[in-house]
């Protein structure tokens, strides 16, 4: 298979970029993206050339660490599919192939498809954490779950923090990860005694590296873990939850 490759070059965050195109006469249908990517970068060393930098880590849909744009798609054409696990044979025929790195105002590019996720690890470092008294576990069945409760909880948790939903959207808003986050640890019984200041700082944060949501729903369609558009609701109700008790008190 003949396969060209548009792909997106930049030195370092102060260099302009630019696309370069490049020609792949053994590309198979079987290949994942990264798989394509690795054997230009072989090609592309052999002719004494720099390779493409871009990000990997696990290849089986689980770190999050692979993001990029697929012919102006957050990780490519399958709905909710990372881009570590788009293969070839799902592109219908397609023979060009367009990657940049995910294009958002908080993801500044670092190299060539890399970016700087580290908005994300500022919401998480300001509320995406429980604080519980160190010393001896308690007992497992000392603070009671119901099942559909903790799947609930589970299905949010499934967030993988890859920023895809923060590229599809036109705002760059990341309601749908924030969101995630803040319904996880709003289902379970030792995380709730923090509810209203972990959504307090949560959505401070996340209003000062993001943009607004404006309820477009392109961050669910991509997102890999299938996170529901729901999640985006649970940032606002959290934070009026936050806002209400407060005034009670």
């Amino acid at each position: 298979m003949k396969l060209t490759i548009e792909a997106w070059r930049q030195a370092d965050a102060d260099d302009d970029g630019r696309f370069e195109t490049y020609v792949i006469d053994d590309a198979t249908a079987e290949m994942s993206l990264l798989d394509v990517l690795d054997r230009l970068n072989d090609h592309l060393v052999d002719q004494g050339e720099s390779p493409i930098a871009f990000d990997s880590d696990c290849r089986e849909g689980v770190c999050g660490a692979c993001g990029m744009m697929v012919n102006g798609r957050p990780h490519g054409p399958t709905p909710n599919t990372p881009s570590c696990r788009q293969h070839l044979r799902h592109f219908d025929g397609v023979s060009h192939l367009k990657l940049e790195p995910l294009r958002a105002n908080s993801f500044p590019v670092v190299r060539d498809l890399v970016v700087d996720r580290s908005a994300l690890d500022r919401v998480i470092e300001a509320g995406g954490h429980v604080a519980v008294a160190a010393g001896q576990a308690p007992d497992a069945d000392a603070e009671l779950v119901d099942k559909d409760t903790s799947e609930k909880a589970l299905d949010y948790a499934a967030c993988i923090g890859c920023g895809a939903c923060v590229a599809a959207c036109p705002n760059g808003a990341a309601h749908l990860f924030a969101g995630a986050k803040l319904l996880h640890l709003a289902a379970l019984t030792q995380s709730k005694k923090e509810r209203g200041r972990r959504a307090h700082a949560i959505t401070g944060q996340m209003e000062q590296d993001f943009g607004p949501c404006s309820t477009y729903g392109e961050c669910a369609e991509v997102c890999p873990a299938g996170i529901p558009l729901d999640a985006v609701a649970g940032v606002n109700r959290e934070a009026l939850r936050f806002g209400f008790r407060r005034k009670a008190d």
